[in-house]
């Protein structure tokens, strides 16, 4: 049997940036640097233009290595349909760096195959159940700091010292808003905004 060939996958979500250990872990794995597909995207979806390109070049001669389960996805039925795709539909290999037993490699008979579609599904689970979790926490935490009177947002800049003049002149039909706006250093809209809350209080 001929040597087969490594590809790497990695997804880095806008918000958090874990790139370099990613690509550091994959290159420890021997995955050539030109293998390495990389998606910059959240991973509630799969419309992932690299990792599309990724999956057209498995076949049952590839091994596909990820650093963590959740790189695929964290929604647990499309997570398992991406391993039964790659697995079962293109025939590839998975390595999990981060879960040793998510090595399809290990044992190809039919026990090897079920236990790490076994494994998968318990890690799967636990990652969805997870995210769920989180999201759960920071909605009650949010709750309970507003219920204790605590802002979010940045704070509003004060208003400049000329504003309540140049309002007035600009409520007399002294000035235009551009010109009311031009005077407090700031834009039309922002202005326009600041004068009815003003107003309002």
């Amino acid at each position: 049997m001929g040597q087969k060939k490594i590809i790497g996958y990695m997804r880095v979500s806008t918000k958090e940036q874990k790139e370099d250990r990613q690509r550091t872990a994959l290159l420890e794995m021997g995955v050539p640097e030109k293998h390495i597909y990389m998606d910059k995207q959240s991973g509630r979806n799969f419309e992932r233009p690299q990792y599309k390109k990724m999956l057209r070049k498995l076949d049952k001669d590839t091994v596909l290595f990820i650093k963590s389960i959740d790189r695929l996805g964290r929604n647990y039925a499309d997570l398992n349909e991406q391993w039964r795709i790659i697995t079962k539909e293109k025939g590839a290999d998975v390595v999990v760096i981060d879960m040793p037993l998510l090595d399809t490699r290990r044992e190809k008979n039919l026990l090897g195959t079920f236990i790490s579609d076994l494994v998968l599904n318990i890690f799967s689970y636990v990652a969805e159940n997870e995210r769920i979790n989180i999201k759960q926490r920071q909605a009650e935490g949010i709750a309970e700091a507003k219920n204790r009177g605590v802002k979010f947002g940045r704070p509003p800049i004060p208003l400049p010292e000329n504003f309540y003049e140049v309002h007035k002149q600009w409520r007399n039909k002294e000035i235009t808003l551009k010109q009311a706006a031009k005077e407090c250093g700031m834009a039309a809209s922002t202005f326009f905004d600041k004068a009815k809350a003003f107003e309002k209080s």
